[in-house]
């Protein structure tokens, strides 16, 4: 089948061919029709996380993703052939079961669940990590109702998922993000913007809340970022990093929380996103597709920085790798 790997951390991704896995006992096989891009995809190939995450090799690139079962190994209960699936996929070693491919073998009790009907599988691949993350982010805060959140990197995928899940648990939401964005941060819910570009945030925040704010979920900052900016939460108050930067204890004196958060994927999660996105609650971010072909391009410039909008790779599978690099197996 076609994937995009690395053989070795730190290489440039490429479109290769690599075997068809099959599955196992209680397992299914999913043949992906939209796989979504996350910076986390182009970390895991340089290695930054391979103490946490290991790799195998090749290592297939790609942690969410939407497809069709196509059968399923002995045993197997939970889906049935023909079920229409989406999910996280992060599963160790990582390479394993990547999602930039034409195929994928994972558990039946992996962080999947049915896509709705009325879902479109392009939404369905953009969701697992943003939608995920977003609503336990806000949810791990405990009742948000009147209270006042900085969410840094709003304007990609977590952060303007977190946007949302935070302004319509009744939250004051100060969004971090560029004036391009600023009209999709209202809708969101956001009621303030602060353009990190023109002003600097440390203090356009104390202008806002002189007597500070109530939590900071911040997708973006690096470690001396973060910790100018969790001082800005009030006493009783929580500081929470999605790029495991936070110094946990450092304000544990004057009573804040500084969290690294580590999501725990599951399908029920997986069902609450869903069903959020489609009654309309929140919304996914803007799409934009490219086809598997280009995939090995994007990976690199994703994980620079936050983009305005979410990237889904269309795969097409076909009956053979002409045009592709063969890779060892």
């Amino acid at each position: 089948m076609r994937a995009v790997i690395v053989n070795d951390y730190g290489q440039t991704p490429v479109l290769g061919e690599v075997p068809t896995p099959q599955p196992g006992p209680r397992q299914v096989l999913i043949r992906l029709r939209t796989a979504a891009v996350n910076p986390i995809d182009g970390r895991l190939a340089r290695g930054d996380w391979r103490i946490m995450f290991p790799g195998t090799f090749p290592m297939v690139l790609g942690t969410d993703g939407a497809g069709i079962v196509e059968t399923v190994g002995e045993g197997t209960t939970r889906f049935a052939p023909g079920d229409v699936v989406f999910g996280q996929l992060m599963i160790p070693p990582i390479g394993s079961t990547g999602t930039y491919a034409e195929y994928v073998a994972v558990d039946e009790d992996a962080p999947l669940a049915r896509v709705p009907k009325a879902m479109h599988l392009d939404v369905a691949a953009a969701l697992p990590t943003i939608g995920m993350t977003g609503l336990a982010l806000t949810t791990m805060l405990g009742p948000l109702d009147g209270r006042t959140v900085l969410v840094v990197g709003a304007r990609g995928g977590v952060g303007s998922m977190a946007t949302q899940f935070a302004a319509r648990a009744g939250a004051h939401v100060i969004a971090v993000a560029p004036d391009s964005a600023s009209e999709r941060m209202r809708r969101y819910g956001a009621a303030e913007i602060i353009d990190p570009t023109t002003l600097a945030v440390p203090e356009a925040v104390q202008r806002a809340s002189p007597d500070g704010i109530h939590a900071l979920i911040d997708t973006a900052s690096d470690t001396d970022r973060f910790a100018s900016l969790a001082k800005l939460v009030r006493p009783g108050g929580s500081a929470v990093t999605t790029r495991f930067v936070a110094d946990v204890g450092a304000l544990d004196a004057v009573g804040v929380t500084e969290i690294n958060f580590v999501l725990s994927a599951s399908g029920r999660l997986l069902d609450r996103v869903a069903e959020a996105v489609v009654s309309g609650y929140v919304a996914p971010p803007p799409i934009t597709r490219i086809p598997l072909e280009d995939a090995p391009t994007v990976v690199n410039d994703t994980v620079r920085g936050a983009n305005e909008v979410k990237t889904v790779i269309t795969v097409r599978t076909r009956a053979s790798g002409a045009g592709t690099r063969r890779v060892r197996p």
